[in-house]
Order: C-alpha cells, then structure tokens, then sequence
C-alpha cells in the first residue's frame, strides 16, 4: 500500500483550494475508476479529496430550455431521471449501456467524463505506455490492440475512451462547467476531451487546479428520433469495441438535423461535422447513411487486431441511423427498480 493522505472539502471554493495547493493530490468521489488505478499503482496520489459533501447533486431545467445535471449525480440517479428520461433518452440509454447496476450507484456525472482509458497496456506497470509514462513508448501499436482505436491516433497512443454517457453528451453538444483559481469557465463538449498526439498523458482541457461542477444539455435533446447502439463482446458488464449516439429531426421523410457521435474507436467521443452535414436534407434511407457513415470513418487506420472495427463502425454507424430515423431505438435490456 502506498501512504496518502485523506482530506474533506467543505465547499467548491475549498476543494479548488486543496486541489491547487497539491499537484499531485486527486479528487475522489465514486472512487470506480480511481480505486483501480491505486489498487495497480497507476494513480499514486499523495493527497485524496473527498468532494462527495459538496452540493453538486442537482438535475435541473435552465432558464434557456436546458438542464443543468450536478457533476456528483450519480450515473443510476441520472438515467432514471424523470427529465433526463422525457427529454434526453440518448443520454439515459447510454448510462444504462455502461458498466453495472452497482457502478452505476458509485460512479459521478463528473467522474465518468474523466475516467482513464481502459487499455490493459495503461494498466501494466510492467510494460511501456506513453500515457502513464511519457517517452517510455506505446506497448499497444505492436501488441494485442482489438479494442484499440482506428481514428485520431498517433504514433505515441492508440488508446480509446472509455464512457458511453460521453458519446450521447457529444452528440447533444453538452457543455462542461468547471471552477478553479481563476473563477468559473465552460468548455463546450467538443474542446473538453484531447486527441493524443505527442502528450497522450493529458486526457482532457480540464486544468490539473480545476473541478467539473456541472453538466448542461441545450434545449434540444431529439427525444423523438434517436438510438443508442453498443457492440462489446458480451451483453454484461463490457465496454464498446464500437458504440453509436444517433439523433435525428425528420421533417416527412427528410433530414432537418443531425447529429452522430461513435465511442471505442478514438481517444475520445467521435464526431465529424461533414458527416452531419451530408445527412442534412436527404431523405433518411440506407444510401444517405452509408456515406454520412463513410465521411465519420475516413482516414480511419486498423492495425493487426482491430482493422475489423472499420466495417463494424460502418454496419453499426447505419444500423443506429436506421433506428433513430424509425423511432425504434436499441433496447439496453434493462429493468428499473424501485
């Protein structure tokens, strides 16, 4: 066991306090990534900073048509709520597609945007990984790499992230609110979570002093037409080798607007705006599908045990599509308990 030290923060202000007095302290709430990562001395805090008292526990509409969803809202609190549930079922559907019942009790809103990648190279101290060691190499370019990435990738990474919630919240365009040393900040969806390049070890836009306070969805959550779609290798606790957010606003037939985010091919949730564009319009059928869905994929890069995941991403990309456009969205197989 490695020592730490065990601190409360009374108030967001007092946390931002503690945080920035100690680089190498960490926030602990669910604790369902960060355990772990201790448990395999890949995270060895000096300092744990229990946020779980701070009043971050809210689900609340905005005065613009939004919600506004507390970083410390549990996963299972946030799927079943009722306005999360009338009027953003993508973002309900991917919680229930994500880990287990008992995880999804422990695990914050917050927390789930910031877990690490789930790459077994990251996990084993024993081997090379840029992402916990910079400059010691990547294990998973030469070595068993079927759920690793094909897009966005660099010769230092080819992790994935690992959240379903966060492929529904970049679909919606969810914007990030975070506090630190400075004041309060917001960081639009699409800016919060980094692609590797040459500093894979810096996962997100979030600053080392800061901390996720809330979660706002815009007014339009698509409600009508959506589906959320995960491909993993077995039905319980897995995550995606391929995930799809779709939502869709149909006008008879056609397009009006479109949004597509795919998890488990990239070191974040991925989206292009030329795909979205190209559905835009045009009638909601197969062909107008498969080339949104050929757009979303080009450049896509399989290596010696993923290049499956190319047509994978393409089937489950249109199937997903398909479902939003019909209002039959995939079922997660979940019973709600009471």
């Amino acid at each position: 066991m490695i020592p730490f030290q065990y601190a409360r923060a009374n108030d967001v202000a007092d946390a931002v306090r503690q945080i920035a007095a100690d680089p190498k302290a960490r926030f602990i709430a669910g604790g369902t990534n960060l355990l772990d990562l201790m448990k395999d001395d890949v995270e060895t805090p000096s300092r744990l900073i229990d946020i779980t008292r701070l009043p971050l526990r809210t689900v609340e509409a905005t005065a613009a048509g939004g919600v506004r969803i507390g970083a410390l809202v549990p996963n299972s609190d946030l799927a079943w709520h009722p306005l999360i549930e009338q009027r953003y079922p993508l973002v309900s559907s991917a919680i229930l597609a994500g880990a287990s019942q008992q995880l999804r009790n422990m695990a914050s809103t917050g927390g789930n945007l910031v877990q690490r990648t789930r790459c077994a190279y990251f996990y084993d101290t024993t081997t090379p990984c840029n992402k916990r060691a910079p400059g010691s190499g990547c294990s998973a370019i030469d070595g068993i790499n079927r759920g690793h990435a094909i897009l966005g990738t660099s010769e230092a990474c080819i992790a994935t992230h690992p959240s379903d919630m966060c492929v529904a919240l970049a679909a919606l365009e969810a914007v990030v609110h975070v506090a630190g040393p400075k004041g309060e900040r917001q960081i639009a969806f699409a800016d919060f979570h980094r692609l590797p390049g040459d500093t894979p070890q810096i996962d997100t836009n979030l600053q080392p002093n800061e901390i996720i306070t809330s979660i706002e969805l815009p007014a339009r959550g698509f409600a009508a037409n959506y589906s959320y779609l995960k491909i993993r290798d077995r039905l319980s606790y897995a995550f995606a080798l391929v995930s799809v957010a779709a939502a869709l606003e149909l006008d008879g037939g056609r397009i009006r607007e479109a949004r597509l985010a795919v998890g488990g091919v990239a070191h974040r949730p991925w989206r292009d705006p030329d795909a979205e564009a190209a559905l835009r319009g045009q009638p909601a059928d197969a062909t107008a599908f498969g080339k949104a869905a050929d757009l979303l994929l080009k450049g896509a890069k399989g290596r010696r045990h993923n290049a499956f995941k190319i047509d994978l991403a393409r089937r489950a990309i249109v199937r997903t599509l398909t479902q939003a456009a019909n209002a039959t969205p995939q079922s997660q197989s979940v019973k709600k308990i009471r």
